[in-house]
Formats: C-alpha cells, sequence, structure tokens
C-alpha cells in the first residue's frame, strides 16, 4: 500500500473504530472524483466520518444541516447589491468549500437539492447569469437517514447518480462498542487527528490513482455486468454509461489503495455493489416480492464470467 495512503487510513482509523472497510471505500471515492452518499440510522459516526476525512486531508469543510425551510441560495450563494461599486456582488453559499457535508438530505425541498446536485455535477454555481468555480477539491458527504420517513424527500434517480458510491455504515460490532464507550468519556478523538497531506498533494495522489492501467479485457467485464443489469428480470432501469464508467473509476481507486499500478476484475467485483445499488430500479414485481438491489447485484456478479488477466 502506498505510504500516504497508508497514513491516512490509520490516521482516520483512530478515530472511526472497527469500520476500515467503509473508511477505505470512501477514500477511493475521493480519489476517483466522486461524492459519497451515505445511508444510515443517527448516530453511528457519519457526521464523525466526515468530519476526520476534512481534517486528515487538510481541506476546508463546512456542513449544512438539511432541513424542509432550507433554500437554494444557503447552499449556492445569493448576489446582494453593493451601492458603493454601483454593482452586484456575489455572497458565497456553504457548497464554496472543499469538504461540504450535507446531513440529512432527503429533508429537504427538491428545489434546494436540486441546486446542490447540479453543482456537484457542473463543477460550478452560475448566480444572475455570472459563473463561479466551485473549489479543487470539492467533495460531497451526504447523509441521510431511511428510518421515519415522514416529512422527507427521497432523492430522484437521477440524482441519486451523481454519487459515485452510497455506503452504509451500519452499528459497530461488540468490541469496537465497548472501545467507543471507554474513549468517549475522556476525550474527542478528532482533537487528536493531525492533517498527513494538503489540497495539492491529494490532487496529485487523484491524478495517480486515474492513471492506474486497466486492460481491455477488464473493461469488457464491466460492459459485460453493465449489459446483465439492463436485461435482468427484476430491473427496470439498469446501469447507464456514466454508471459503468462511474465503475471503472472506483475499480482504479480501488487498486490504487491496495497499492497497485493496475486494476484487475477483482477489483471490479468488489466495488460494484457499492456504485450500482443506487443507480438500478427495480421492476414493480421486485418490489413486491421485497427484492433488494444488492441481492440482484450479488446474482449478477455470480452468474457472469470474470476474465483471467494474463501475465
Amino acid at each position: 500500500m502506498n505510504t500516504k495512503i497508508n497514513e491516512i487510513l490509520q490516521e482516520i482509523e483512530s478515530v472511526i473504530v472497527g469500520k476500515n472497510e467503509i473508511v477505505e471505500k470512501i477514500l477511493m471515492a475521493i480519489l476517483a472524483q466522486g461524492h459519497v452518499l451515505m445511508e444510515d440510522v443517527p448516530g453511528v459516526g457519519k457526521t464523525t466520518t466526515a468530519m476526520a476525512f476534512a481534517k486528515v486531508l487538510g481541506l476546508e469543510t463546512r456542513r449544512v444541516q438539511f432541513t424542509s425551510d432550507t433554500v437554494p441560495s444557503d447552499i449556492i450563494g445569493f448576489s446582494v447589491y453593493d451601492k458603493k461599486a454601483d454593482e452586484f456582488v456575489y455572497k458565497p453559499g456553504a457548497i464554496m468549500t472543499n469538504l461540504l457535508l450535507a446531513d440529512e438530505i432527503n429533508r429537504t425541498s427538491s428545489k434546494t437539492q436540486s441546486a446542490l446536485l447540479e453543482a456537484m455535477e457542473e463543477g460550478h454555481v452560475s448566480i444572475d447569469g455570472k459563473t463561479h468555480p466551485l473549489p479543487d477539491p470539492f467533495i460531497v458527504l451526504a447523509t441521510q437517514n431511511p428510518a421515519g420517513s415522514a416529512g422527507t424527500q427521497m432523492l430522484p434517480n437521477s440524482q441519486l447518480d451523481r454519487f459515485l458510491v452510497k455506503l452504509t455504515m451500519g452499528y459497530p460490532d461488540f468490541k469496537s462498542q465497548v472501545s467507543i464507550l471507554e474513549e468517549r468519556h475522556t476525550e474527542n478523538p478528532l482533537d487528536r487527528v493531525h492533517p498527513v497531506v494538503g489540497a495539492e498533494e491529494l490532487n496529485a495522489l487523484k491524478q495517480r490513482a486515474a492513471a492506474v492501467e486497466m486492460k481491455t479485457s477488464v473493461y469488457e467485464y464491466v460492459t459485460r455486468l453493465a449489459e446483465a443489469t439492463r436485461v435482468h428480470p427484476l430491473v427496470q432501469l439498469g446501469l447507464s454509461p456514466r454508471g459503468a464508467l462511474a465503475v471503472c473509476r472506483m475499480a482504479k481507486a480501488y487498486a490504487y489503495v491496495q497499492g497497485r499500478d493496475y486494476a484487475m476484475p477483482e477489483d471490479v467485483a468488489a466495488i460494484f455493489p457499492d456504485v450500482c445499488a443506487h443507480r438500478l430500479m427495480l421492476s414493480s414485481k421486485a418490489r413486491m416480492m421485497e427484492e433488494k438491489p444488492e441481492s440482484v447485484l450479488a446474482e449478477i456478479l455470480k452468474t457472469t464470467d470474470m476474465p483471467v488477466l494474463k501475465k
């Protein structure tokens, strides 16, 4: 494993106990220049995870707690008239930061959601005909709570597609829970976390992850998996070409974090459910049967031949 990657993971895992796989996948998504959606119940450490990443990666961070009265201008900013300058001046919103923690994104209006997700896709905001680029790097870690759907506005599939991966942290295991209880009585573990890289070095790591080699046979494997989602009898809307590209980007980042400069079919299989589960729309029959996208993807992985790379 790359020394710098190892340092980043060790620093974050000192705070987020027992969730090494999730921490690694969030870092992979960041290296793949993507955004992360974390869907989980309150209190399992989603916000702490985002804060730990911001601190260790040396990034400026802001947090927005989404509510029903959050408006688009809170996120993307607005223009006000400056009498002295005799012109309208842009007042930045919360989005003008390196890492935006968008807490409970499903508890705000569709209009506010669209403003955020449009900016995420385009890399800039447009106010009164003027374009304002987002900082570089720019990462969104959004959370949503699946429990208690009253008053929520679930993201439509077209907007879910803006997130590279959707992850679930889950409750800690017994040993990790004991460790958390012992540690949090005396200190906040975020206080002892130190930056490992800065924005410039993070961008260099992202470029190296993008440069990971992927052979034609691996691209063909991704294509076969994507096509399998499109013809599956329980799937109404399969993986789009943009989704297939996301699989490739994440697989390259997975390989890079593992310390390789080439991607393998196993890398694709390892991240395939995280990249694709939120992109699939199951048929009404599947929903009646209470099928989950994850089980459909597991079946597709099992029934699709994995190529063997030639040495």
